[in-house]
């Protein structure tokens, strides 16, 4: 299926964007990091300080302009054509973390990345062309229509359980909690940006959309869900190993994602199920390999800890010793000799 030339605007704004991205993920724990040597108090149990350190500003304009370039990328191609197209930021991000963090990507994580790029590949060969759009009244009847208000009840819902009652008590041991809240969060914010995207294009080509209030509502949404998800990402980020925390979220955002698409805006329709199959397919691949990505740092754990003797402490025996706050795991990541953990837990006793 030969490529349209909106869906390879669309396609290069996208590449384009996750290289952004994924890069943030590093600039910016590496502020977070900063602030709470600093201060003692990380993002991830309420700290704000890292508002303060200029590199954590740096990350958030890297991010700021993979955002923009994704959402101008939504403007030209459809949701299942962009989105999978953000596997490319857990490469970046899951490299320059091996090189920048000293977090060690294995062999296991190089495939699982290999797999999760091939899975991409798969979905944009066989994604659908973007459908024409006259204007933002037209999207706004799509999301309207009572499928897709039962999936924006539903993330609303879920949202509300997950910020005011699961993340309180295991939020910080479960990097599903936090990723998941930004997922869910993310996935109308692509809904509402494809549709300011789209209105912001037909007006700068003559056809005004700033006129009519499902534009600036479609903005509100924009901007709520986007404080929601940076605040959330951050607590994710500095509580969590920075390649578990990238791919888990591509994942779950991209599924989300499509989903939400493919109810609003029925990207499928006129689809063959040749071509509906092999972007499950590759989806399916994706899921693979970020799973192969949480192997292999489940593998270094007990390792970074060991030094000369990885045996010291087992992945499960560090988890059942201090699962209530995610400490070991945490220090895990910021390779604090075991000597160190005791100390710490000693200072806590006196």
């Amino acid at each position: 299926m030969g490529m349209s030339k909106e869906n390879l605007k669309g396609v290069i704004l996208a590449l384009g964007s996750s290289a952004f991205i994924g890069a943030s993920f590093i600039i910016k724990k590496k502020g977070l990091r900063r602030a709470a040597a600093a201060t003692g108090v990380r993002a991830g149990v309420g700290g704000y300080y890292y508002l303060l350190e200029p590199l954590w500003w740096l990350g958030m304009v890297t991010m700021i302009v993979g955002e923009v370039a994704n959402f101008v990328a939504y403007a030209f191609a459809p949701a299942v054509l962009v989105t999978p197209l953000g596997a490319l930021s857990i490469i970046v991000s899951a490299v320059l973390a091996h090189f920048v963090l000293k977090e060690r990507l294995h062999l296991l994580g190089m495939l699982g990345c290999v797999m999760c790029i091939t899975g991409s590949v798969i979905i944009v060969i066989h994604a659908p062309e973007e459908r024409t759009i006259t204007s933002v009244q037209e999207i706004w009847n799509m999301a309207t229509q009572p499928a897709f208000l039962g999936y924006v009840f539903s993330v609303a819902v879920l949202v509300f359980v997950l910020v005011f009652h699961i993340s309180p008590r295991c939020g910080h041991t479960n990097v599903l909690v936090f990723t998941g809240i930004c997922s869910l969060m993310g996935s109308l914010s692509v809904m509402s940006v494809k549709a300011l995207g789209t209105s912001l294009k037909l007006t700068f080509e003559g056809v005004n959309q700033l006129v009519y209030p499902e534009t600036w509502f479609f903005m509100l949404v924009v901007a709520t869900c986007i404080i929601t998800q940076m605040n959330y990402l951050n607590k994710a980020l500095d509580t969590f190993n920075t390649a578990i925390v990238s791919p888990i979220y591509y994942v779950m955002f991209t599924t989300l994602t499509i989903l939400a698409s493919v109810i609003m805006f029925k990207d499928w329709e006129g689809q063959s199920g040749a071509d509906i199959a092999s972007d499950i397919c590759g989806f399916i691949v994706v899921l693979d390999g970020t799973i192969l990505l949480q192997m292999s740092k489940d593998y270094e754990r007990s390792p970074s800890f060991g030094g000369s003797n990885p045996t010291l402490l087992s992945p499960s025996l560090s988890a059942r010793l201090y699962s209530g706050n995610g400490d070991l795991f945490k220090l895990a990541d910021e390779n604090v000799a075991p000597s160190e953990v005791i100390s710490l837990r000693r200072q806590e006793s006196d």
